[in-house]
């Protein structure tokens, strides 16, 4: 018989810890894959075109009814600052899809940069650019070399077939930035997408493909991005969801049944989306974004208490809706109060998914933290549009002045400050938006260091850029004819 000699005491511990690091490595390791499995989970990305901050009933509106999006808040993190990188569509969609804020990419607006009566316009815009380049490498192509199946269903509008830019497949991507005369219903106007029957609704088909998606693919790891044409103009709704509202009374600046109705029929239709994902059980393996490109048109529909909106960079035209649902991740029915925009969203799926950075300057910050409910550190948000863009309604706008809802300049926020510089006049304008978030009451004379600190920030900003800021004057430009235009309009609204 052997014997075993009995183990000294130091021999004993190593023993020990040898058997506490292996253990401890597998529980690392069964933790890092586990942890692995939660960072890559499927993602639909959901953009409501021209959807108001306060277009849905959980975010004030008393008069649209949208029961499947206030139900989708209650089950996730609802951001009640959250802005969009630009006040109108392609810019936003650019900001989104690179990760970049306007002066890398030169999206600035739907072209061209000199918009409105050239005899109003005291410079020469900056020239836009059309179409977000190939070199830029989208969250799109990202998402796809981490192995996800990626499709888009709806308004691209950053060149003529977003396959190019990292999708796998496209149902109606084109450079149109909208359905055309009478687009809603079938026969369409869109390009990479076939008709349908006679009068099949356009919001209801981009669902209908989405879901037959999902179904072939519900085994691989998935990123939908379901930009719907709704709600951007022509306003056209179902005929049955109209008349549920024609009788309605109006709330607060709100009260078109037509335009009601298409908010309708996106509830609707994210609700089935949701409907399928909970039918499934993935709601748990699914992280949902729901927000809009930019504000909602103001002679369409008020945001108030937020001043303007769509093209303007004061709040109305830049804040925006944003809810993000992620079953045993995201606290259900949360709020945060941080400031974030739709340029975050790039590195923080990034992040989420656990991707590295290929080199490409990313302006956007990783939120992910908030997801969790921890805090970031205060940062400035920076907006830049050197280009000019006519009023919608001189009346209703609430522009700086009628004529226009962008002049040319650049924008700041930094806490609850927010500051507005114009280039042809170098006028700055302070709002403190925790007392006045309508930016009614301009504080750049009696708050001087405040105005000048920001005005700094804007300054090294542009710098680091290289935003380009117009200073060529335009020969056009007429300054008794624009003060004359001014002036009929101050009549005509004081008549009214």
């Amino acid at each position: 018989m052997i014997h075993q000699k009995p183990l000294k005491s130091s021999s004993v511990k190593i023993h020990a810890i040898r058997w506490v690091v292996t253990a401890l490595s597998i529980f690392l390791c069964l933790k890092h894959t586990a942890f692995a499995q939660v960072q890559l989970p499927n993602i639909i990305y959901i953009n409501v075109d021209d959807l108001g901050w306060k277009d849905l009933g959980c975010m004030g509106s008393a008069y649209y009814e949208t029961p499947n999006l206030d139900r989708l808040a209650s089950r996730g993190m609802q951001f009640t600052q959250a802005y969009a990188q630009a006040a109108n569509c392609a810019p936003s969609r650019a900001c989104l899809m690179s990760g970049q804020n306007t002066p890398r990419h030169g999206i600035y607006t739907v072209s061209p940069s000199a918009r409105g009566d050239e005899r109003t316009r005291q410079l020469i815009p900056t020239p836009n650019t059309e179409v977000l380049a190939d070199s830029v490498y989208t969250m799109a192509e990202m998402l796809r070399d981490q192995g996800y199946m990626t499709a888009t269903f709806g308004k691209w509008h950053l060149g003529e077939d977003p396959t190019t830019q990292g999708f796998q497949i496209n149902v109606g991507g084109s450079t149109r930035g909208n359905p055309g005369k009478e687009g809603y219903f079938s026969p369409y106007n869109i390009d990479h997408l076939e008709d349908g029957p006679e009068g099949e609704y356009l919001t209801d088909r981009l669902t209908d493909e989405v879901l037959s998606f999902l179904e072939a693919n519900q085994d691989t790891t998935f990123f939908v991005y379901l930009p719907y044409y709704s709600v951007h103009t022509p306003i056209m709704g179902k005929e049955a969801l109209m008349r549920q509202f024609e009788n309605k009374p109006a709330s607060d600046g709100q009260g078109r049944a037509d335009y009601a109705a298409m908010v309708a029929s996106v509830d609707q239709n994210v609700g089935r989306i949701l409907q399928w994902l909970e039918a499934r059980g993935l709601t748990k393996s699914t992280l949902i974004i729901l927000t809009s490109d930019n504000g909602g048109i103001r002679a369409i529909s008020s945001q108030q208490p937020l001043r303007a909106g769509k093209g303007s960079y004061y709040e109305g035209g830049i804040r925006v809706p944003l809810i993000v649902r992620w079953d045993g991740q995201i606290e259900a029915g949360s709020r945060c109060e941080t400031p974030v925009t739709n340029m975050d969203i790039y590195p923080t799926l990034q992040a989420i998914v656990g991707r590295e950075s290929k080199g490409q300057t990313l302006d956007g910050e990783d939120i992910s933290p908030l997801l969790y409910g921890r805090p970031l550190a205060e940062r400035p948000i920076f907006w830049h549009f050197p280009i000019y863009l006519q009023a919608y309604d001189e009346q209703l706008d609430q522009g700086r002045d009628p004529l226009f809802r962008t002049r040319p300049g650049s924008v700041v926020r930094l806490g609850d400050w927010k500051l507005h510089e114009y280039f042809e006049d170098g006028e700055l304008e302070l709002y403190q938006l925790s007392e006045d978030m309508g930016e009614a009451h301009n504080l750049a004379d009696t708050h001087p260091q405040k105005a000048k600190e920001l005005y700094q920030l804007l300054i090294d900003w542009r710098k680091t850029t290289q935003a380009p800021v117009p200073t060529e004057r335009n020969p056009q430009y007429d300054s008794a004819y624009e003060q004359a235009q001014r002036n009929r309009q101050t009549t005509e609204k004081e008549l009214k």
